[in-house]
């Protein structure tokens, strides 16, 4: 520009100072409203003159005392301030646009942390129970009501997959600005604090950093929305968010707030500005990226919300350490407070959860039985839901702090001889809590087994019900671990006492027909076999017989080598003991009137039919007669 190339001098005495503060007026200047001092590829000797005059001018003002020199020298102060506050402005507006949030979402140091990586995991069957073939299932729902009269809404559970190490990822600091930028921001800054107008400075600084701040959250996904929309949502949809949250809080605390501190440190740094500047920016966004995770804590408990509660606290868990070392002065103090109570909220929510949890369990109002004695949807869930929790085991260990005496007490009251409460004593508290949900399960299944009408069928229920039990904790390594081997052995006595139940009521009345007893006659013409009362006998078996047949193969042992084992174990009981009986008396039916009528089974056809047995069939099949 022309006219600023004219008088320029050196800054070395007030006079040309002021030519070029004035030469910068943009109130009395077109060139110089077109044109900015601080621009990329611009004059740096005219920057590094135009500070000087400054300096210059505000030299002479602390320095002369004669009122007039001091009222020109004030206007021409003014005059720069103003042409600062707009190069502020225009230095700050410029470096907005170099945020990249696509690639620190996919940081692996910063969004992949135990518990932000996460795969949806859902509870067994969505409370469905299994009949036969998966594709051939028939379903039934069961509610658990808690305490407060809620439902339990949405019956999946999610969780996040879980390693057993802590995330790693700390503070990552990036530059806002560019280095060139910040330098200039600070000699402006210094230029507008030292002449008094730190209030112009910090506004200009602020409002431009705030809108910048607004902008990286949104393109974080970090909105407004209140406590109360949170709450309105549905759960499934908030599963979404709080993955979308965990992600994006680690970036924004991480490296937001983080290079946003030390943006503010570089450009006042040594000032009473340098705290309280951060504050002013960052304080809003704070507030409104703790919102989200104050909602759930104060959301209206349910357990499928548990896991997601749990990857919430642990995220806030782990970003403490670096919001303490972010958030370090007094005037910030606010913001470590909520995200504390947050985080305690959450904990109680979960121990909440946990409890009302147990007494769900317990008091789970189905009484409809399960077709064929199979496993009850409760079961499903109860024990898919304590394997999920068992991979939370580091974090709950630390929430529960109280053991559940009461509920152990309990156990005693309502004269449960498989738990011994000294035998659980040294166990952390969470194995009690799971131990009891799973005594609230163990209550619960007994009383739903008094609903069926077929005695056998009703322990056929409790045997697969306690069978699957001790397969899931089995199966769980992290499970295994904090139940123990006692209790487990208790379990495995309980299912193993429902079977022997279950064959002596089915078997011992078919048993007894094959007995010898009442078939012995003699007299004094003769001595030897009631022909009518061996023909009575076999006819009181095969009737017995196929209607076992008819009715337990529509029961169904879904787990493949408990079938097995049962069967086995019948086989070995009542074929020995028909071999026997068919040896031993084969001969006087097959020598009177037809003995097809009673010798209707061999060995053989009994040693087949056995394999019908449990197998869930809609119609019993065919029972094969002897040729």
């Amino acid at each position: 520009m022309s006219t600023l190339e004219e008088n320029r001098g050196d800054g070395s005495d007030l006079e040309t100072a002021e030519k070029i503060i004035l030469r910068w007026d943009s109130t009395t200047c077109e060139e110089a409203k077109e044109n900015l001092i601080f621009q990329s590829g611009g004059d740096r000797d005219e920057v590094d003159r135009y500070l000087r005059a400054v300096d210059e001018v505000q030299r002479h003002i602390s320095s002369i005392s004669v009122s007039d020199q001091v009222k020109a020298a004030t206007s021409t102060i003014q005059i720069a301030m103003a042409r600062l506050e707009d190069e502020l402005r225009n230095i700050l507006i410029s470096q907005t646009s170099t945020f990249e949030p696509d690639s620190l979402l996919l940081d692996s140091s910063l969004s992949s942390s135990s518990f932000a990586s996460s795969s949806r995991t859902e509870l067994d069957d969505d409370y469905s129970v299994t009949t036969c073939d998966e594709d051939e299932e028939q379903q039934q729902q069961v509610d658990l009501v808690l305490p407060d009269g809620s439902d339990s809404g949405s019956r999946r559970l999610s969780r996040s997959r879980r390693s057993n190490s802590k995330s790693t990822s700390s503070i990552r600091e990036i530059d806002l600005v560019s280095p060139e930028a910040v330098s200039d921001l600070r000699s402006i800054a210094q230029r507008m604090i030292g002449a008094g107008y730190s209030r112009e400075c910090l506004q200009v600084y602020g409002n431009v950093r705030k809108t910048a701040m607004e902008t990286m959250f949104k393109q974080l996904g970090i909105v407004k929305i209140g406590i109360g929309d949170v709450q309105r949502l549905d759960w499934e949809a908030v599963e979404v968010k709080i993955r979308r949250w965990i992600r994006a809080a680690k970036v924004c605390v991480r490296v937001v707030f983080a290079s946003e501190k030390r943006l503010c440190e570089q450009i006042f740094e040594g000032t009473v500005e340098e705290t309280t500047c951060f504050m002013e920016i960052v304080k809003g966004s704070a507030l409104q990226l703790f919102n989200f995770p104050e909602a759930i804590s104060i959301s209206r408990r349910s357990p499928e919300k548990l896991f997601k509660i749990l990857d919430l606290h642990d995220a806030l868990t782990d970003l403490l350490p670096d919001m303490e070392e972010i958030f370090d002065s007094s005037s910030s103090e606010a913001i470590l407070v909520q995200s504390t109570e947050i985080q305690s909220r959450l904990a109680e929510a979960a121990r909440g959860i946990l409890t009302e949890f147990e007494n769900a369990v317990f008091r789970e109002p189905s009484v409809v039985p399960v077709p064929g004695g199979t496993i009850h949807p409760l079961t499903r869930y109860v024990m898919n839901y304590l394997n999920l929790i068992s991979d939370y085991k580091e974090t709950l260990i630390d929430l529960i702090m109280t053991k559940p005496c009461r509920g152990l007490e309990c156990t005693n009251d309502r004269n449960n001889p498989d738990m011994d409460i000294s035998q659980l004593e040294g166990i952390s508290p969470l194995a009690l809590h799971m131990i009891w949900t799973m005594v609230m399960l163990q209550f619960n299944l007994e009383e739903k087994s008094l609903h069926y009408k077929d005695e056998p069928l009703s322990h056929i229920f409790v045997m697969n019900n306690v069978h699957y039990i001790v397969q899931k904790v089995k199966s769980s390594p992290e499970l295994m671990e904090l139940i123990g081997d006692k209790y487990l052995r208790k379990l495995t006595g309980i299912f193993r006492q429902a079977a022997t139940k279950y064959q002596r009521a089915t078997w011992v009345r078919v048993l007894n027909s094959l007995r010898d007893e009442g078939l012995h006659v003699s007299g004094s013409f003769s001595s030897g076999v009631s022909k009518s009362a061996l023909r009575e006998r076999f006819k009181a078996f095969n009737t017995m017989f196929e209607e076992v047949h008819r009715i337990q193969s529509t029961w169904l042992v879904p787990d493949t080598q408990l079938r097995e084992e049962l069967r086995i174990s019948l086989s070995e009981h009542f074929i020995p003991a028909y071999r026997s009986f068919l040896g031993r008396f084969r001969g006087h039916i097959e020598s009177g009137r037809h003995p097809e009528n009673y010798l209707k089974y061999s060995v053989e056809n009994l040693e087949t039919a056995v394999l019908d047995f449990f197998e869930g069939y809609t119609t019993a099949p065919h029972l094969r007669r002897s040729q």
